[in-house]
């Protein structure tokens, strides 16, 4: 497999992700995404998008421009395709409707499909006499179709007629009976399916419009992909693809059906309601219904897209190595189809917000600065701000948990919580606070180090722990019972504002 993969690879790889506007990107649809711009910038090849919109009942308007903008977010933009251009297109395949009828009929007349003209009604009727006789899986195959109203069972006199009528039809394909189809998949190695369990699908229909089957078959021969790399929910429609490919007399490209991704419990595929139930995303971006309802994204929860990519890339795929954090460009070196795995890979919240916490600590002081910034409801200097970030950070997962949680440094507590600190205070504390107050006030070199040496010299000297006075103070300073280091917080934020903190303590303790 590796070897027919290297001598793909001195061709030109093309690669399409081909999402339906149907409504919101779902992660498991980024993943695919990701594979497929991953497969092609390490083959040196092309990655496109094409919209498939051939089922317009579904079709939910704003969908396609959500999918753009995940993808764009995420940083694995397509460089051909709907919104982009390129030699294939159109690529939405409502605009290339009129390509499809042609080749449908030219499946009929090669004997590879057939006309039906059977009403809704009449196969209903169909399915319930064979329910009645005990057959409740019927459907429309090789032991039925010569029961129906067809091409195969109508003379020819009477088809042409029924067509030249514009009487409502469809085109079926004639599924081979009792053949096994055989192809090789690159994550699953052989499938293969006997024709007997297939039905004859509808390739065009009445609306005049192609089917999935037809269209995705056609559009992929015509855009000359030569990888399909998708969701393993399609498997089941590969066989009928790999007929379809024969019949038209073309060479199927190579397949790759990528696993599922799992609920976090392991069981089923990943959901909505999953995301609801246990309260993470799985959707890139918020999208917002018709109805006003608003499914939460990964970006609006502060998450980083490089840190959304990596997670994704290690559901169902591993380097065959220890390392875990990768660049985009890391990752399309490293890749290879050969190391996704069979079986469906968990989702784990708490490893996704273990990447988030590991691209937000990777970031400079200076980086993170110019990000909170944007986001803080105070004027502070450059300085602060990037002492603010190198003193929380460690401690943040998202750049507004600096804002929420490091608010202390840089606005004054309005209401101190004794509570914090109550099983601290003893009768001599007062007393101790005042003392290391004024030891404050003459203070002048106001710097972390400076305060932490001249602090346990005072304890020295009161022969006493520091633990007798240093969670006391770090109250005072900043009405929280944890965080960095106290002389830190102090030195960042200075003597008058240290003084006036104390007191305003001081003064909680005494109400």
């Amino acid at each position: 497999m590796r070897q027919k993969l290297k001598k793909m690879s001195e061709n030109n790889i093309r690669v399409r992700f081909a999402p339906s506007p149907t409504g919101p990107l779902h992660i498991g649809g980024v993943r695919t995404a990701l594979y497929n711009y991953l497969f092609a910038k390490k083959n040196h090849g092309t990655f496109l998008l094409r919209i498939e919109d051939t089922d317009q009942t579904r079709f939910v308007p704003g969908a396609q421009d959500y999918i753009m903008e995940s993808l764009k977010w995420c940083g694995i933009m397509p460089t051909e395709g709907a919104g982009i251009g390129g030699e294939y297109g159109p690529y939405v395949q409502s605009e290339r409707k009129a390509m499809y009828l042609p080749y449908a009929e030219q499946l009929v007349e090669n004997g590879s499909a057939y006309y039906a003209f059977d009403t809704p009604e009449e196969i209903e009727k169909a399915r319930k006499i064979a329910a009645e006789n005990g057959n409740k899986a019927w459907q429309y195959d090789s032991h039925t179709r010569l029961s129906m109203t067809n091409s195969l069972t109508l003379s020819t006199e009477e088809v042409k007629k029924r067509l030249e009528n514009n009487e409502p039809h469809v085109i079926r394909f004639k599924m081979p009976e009792n053949e096994d189809v055989k192809f090789q998949d690159m994550i699953r190695d052989w499938v293969t399916v006997n024709t007997s369990v297939l039905d004859d699908k509808v390739l065009f229909k009445t609306d005049g419009m192609p089917t999935y089957h037809l269209a995705n078959i056609i559009d992929d021969h015509t855009m000359k992909i030569t990888h399909v790399i998708r969701g393993e929910e399609w498997i089941s429609s590969a066989p009928m693809h790999i007929l379809l490919y024969r019949a038209f007399g073309w060479e199927a490209p190579q397949f790759a059906h990528l696993p599922l991704l799992l609920k976090p419990e392991g069981n089923g595929k990943l959901s909505k309601r999953d995301g609801d139930r246990l309260g993470f995303p799985v959707f890139p971006l918020d999208w917002k219904t018709a109805e006003g309802e608003t499914y939460k994204g990964y970006r609006e929860q502060g998450y980083y897209p490089e840190a959304f990519i990596n997670m994704l890339a290690f559901l169902g795929w591993n380097p065959g190595t220890t390392q875990e954090i990768f660049s985009l460009d890391e990752l399309a070196e490293a890749f290879d189809l050969t190391h996704v795995s069979k079986s469906g890979a968990k989702f784990d919240i708490h490893k996704t917000i273990w990447y988030q916490q590991q691209y937000l600590r990777a970031k400079s002081n200076t980086e993170l600065a110019n990000e909170l910034k944007q986001i803080i409801d105070v004027e502070l200097s450059q300085e602060k701000l990037e002492k603010i970030c190198e003193l929380e950070k460690e401690r943040a997962t998202f750049i507004q948990d600096i804002v929420i949680e490091g608010s202390y440094l840089y606005k004054t507590p309005e209401n101190y919580n004794f509570d914090i600190i109550h099983k601290k205070w003893k009768e001599d504390s007062m007393s101790l606070v005042l003392e290391w107050k004024a030891i404050l006030e003459n203070i002048t070199d106001f710097s972390a180090e400076n305060l932490e040496k001249e602090f346990h010299a005072f304890m020295e000297k009161k022969e006493m722990g520091v633990g007798k006075l240093l969670p006391i103070f770090r109250y005072l300073v900043s009405n929280a019972k944890s965080g960095p280091s106290t002389f830190d917080i102090a030195a960042l934020l200075g003597k008058e504002e240290c003084l006036k903190r104390i007191d305003l303590g001081i003064k909680s303790v005494q109400q």
